[in-house]
């Protein structure tokens, strides 16, 4: 790769704000707790503010900025360009970046319809022919925790998967006073908790499971339908104006769905569930036991294994914390619990030891269309009313 300084990466990214932090904090920390075949060097930050992204950069450790995404995607020192946008700008963004011949990772959902990401995911395998990476940024998936529920299932500890409860609640924009923002607006966002963190327990069961969605019956709804236009706006919080502007997207999404198993599962996902700050809560019911876990509590996994003895039967809970845990011994002694940042942290390790082995680390563009289509299906499913294939 053109920029690529002995055994160093260089790394552009775009956007800089809640999952630009995050993905910042990933690279500076990733090579410092992990012995990575590759030395990822934060060269450069993008953004459209001059101001605001000259503090971003020195705040979270970039060497230089640019206030164009284009001028940053032709750097020869950029190797991988992490894009951190809106969905309405992942498309372009992560097309002309691998027809630069960069890797890329690119924040969920992979795109805002089904044509963008079918067509991101045919620039990406023409890419993967010439040596280069596209992955993405399913974070959650490296949770050491969910890697155990993962292993437990394909282990086959809890047999035939018969039932998936997958739930996303939130409450940041309960408060109808809550100001709009870009993910309510769906011409940036392209839909609302469907596809900011339904999407997340959507690519979780399916890679828990190792099976597939296959058909969806969904209800989507927008309980506020305005809101004040914000006047600033930090991470997920913000003030708002007397301006008040229309919400164009979903506030929550439930649906059922068909496994390729055989199983069937529940979906939902809200930011309107008062008193839930991140609550992905996942449980897997299979013909010889159970998994079931709460980001909440993200160091625990809870396991049923029915061939207990009845007497001593019981959910266990696994205090997911040794080293032997996925990620895990590179952290603190046993018990010492990880946060939300690991699991980018581990990310970042997945792509560059994938980058330096010339292997696609999941998950893949591909990965992300599974997802889009899904997405795709639940709207075109609360809209008719019936069951839709993915």
């Amino acid at each position: 790769m053109a920029g690529n300084d002995g055994a160093q990466l260089g790394v552009g990214m775009v956007g800089y704000s809640f999952m630009g932090a995050a993905h910042s904090q990933a690279w500076r920390t990733a090579p410092r707790f992990f012995d990575l075949p590759l030395d990822p060097r934060m060269r450069v930050l993008g953004g459209r503010n001059p101001e605001a992204l000259a503090a971003a950069a020195q705040r979270l450790g970039w060497e230089s900025t640019e206030t164009s995404w284009q001028a940053l995607v032709a750097r020869d020192d950029v190797d991988l360009v992490d894009v951190c946008t809106p969905g309405d700008t992942h498309a372009e963004i992560a097309i002309a970046a691998l027809e630069a011949g960069k890797h890329v990772l690119c924040e969920k959902p992979l795109a805002n319809t089904v044509a963008e990401a079918e067509k991101m995911v045919a620039v990406a395998e023409a890419a993967a022919a010439r040596g280069q990476v596209a992955m993405v940024g399913f974070t959650y998936r490296r949770v050491p925790a969910i890697q155990l529920a993962r292993q437990l299932v394909d282990d086959g500890r809890i047999g035939t998967v018969r039932h998936v409860r997958a739930q996303y609640l939130q409450d940041w924009i309960a408060d109808e006073n809550a100001p709009l923002s870009w993910r309510l607006d769906k011409s940036k966002a392209g839909s609302g908790a469907l596809g900011d963190i339904g999407a997340h327990v959507i690519d979780l069961a399916q890679f828990i499971t190792g099976e597939r969605i296959t058909d969806v019956s969904g209800l989507l709804e927008t309980f506020v339908k305005e809101r004040p236009v914000a006047t600033e706006f930090a991470g997920l919080s913000g003030q708002g104006g007397t301006e008040r502007g229309p919400v164009t997207v979903d506030d929550a999404a439930v649906f059922l769905a068909r496994l390729s198993g055989g199983g069937i599962g529940t979906f939902e996902a809200t930011r309107f569930a008062y008193g839930r700050k991140n609550a992905i809560r996942l449980e897997i019911n299979g013909s010889k036991g159970s998994v079931a876990f709460d980001f909440e509590d993200m160091n625990v996994l809870h396991f049923f294994d029915a061939a207990d003895d009845a007497a001593v039967a019981g959910f266990r809970r696994i205090v997911v914390t040794e080293p032997e845990h996925a990620y895990v011994a590179h952290w603190w002694p046993a018990g010492h619990g990880l946060g939300y940042e690991h699991a980018f942290t581990h990310q970042a390790v997945d792509l560059v030891e994938g980058i330096a082995a010339g292997t696609h680390p999941a998950p893949t563009f591909a990965d992300g269309l599974v997802v889009q289509r899904v997405l795709d299906a639940v709207e075109r499913s609360a809209a008719s009313g019936g069951w839709v294939a993915p």
